[in-house]
């Protein structure tokens, strides 16, 4: 069963991949280092991943608010379990600030610190049944550009290992909802 996936699955895309920007995909400066992900699609294995129990995770990054945010749609095993996440610059708090919604009825809010390739998150869970309350993670690309995610959860009031997915850029894989 999915516990949750949270936003550090999908922001470990942020580092490592280069291409030229489109003036219309254009971001605020805060979100530059998303630049290069805007218009691109990410297909994640996790770690406890079999072929009897296949477990994946497909990510679409777009541009959204005229530049002013960045939206991420995912989902696991073509629609088992996915989420849609808005990231931005939040002024007051000098900080980047997202908001996640997923299809298990939770949603989370977190942030976001980039410190070179590597990157640390740490969200908020409200309305998970499984007794999540929080989770940390975090992220760096390998020399290969694959992108690693680790996290962990806060549930029931013990930290317990989450998920480890690793992801390669994939054209063809399509973000399902059902």
């Amino acid at each position: 069963m999915i516990k949750q996936l949270s936003l550090l699955s999908l922001a470990i895309l942020l580092l490592g991949v280069q291409a030229p920007a489109r003036a219309q995909e254009e971001l605020i400066e805060q979100l530059g280092p998303f630049q290069p992900f805007l218009g691109k699609t990410w297909k994640g294995e996790f770690k406890h991943s079999t072929r009897e129990k296949p477990m994946f995770d497909v990510a679409r990054w777009e541009r959204a608010l005229n530049g002013n945010a960045v939206r991420i749609l995912h989902s696991v095993n073509d629609g088992e379990y996915g989420g849609e996440t808005i990231l931005f610059w939040d002024k007051a708090k000098q900080s980047l600030v997202f908001y996640y919604f997923t299809t298990a009825g939770f949603y989370t809010t977190g942030t976001l610190t980039i410190e070179g390739s590597k990157f640390t998150s740490h969200e908020y869970v409200t309305g998970n049944s499984n007794g999540i309350t929080e989770v940390k993670g975090t992220g760096e690309v390998t020399p290969e550009g694959r992108m690693v995610s680790k996290s962990q959860y806060l549930q029931n009031g013990k930290w317990v290992d989450g998920h480890e997915i690793i992801y390669v850029e994939d054209a063809t894989a399509q973000v399902v909802f059902k």
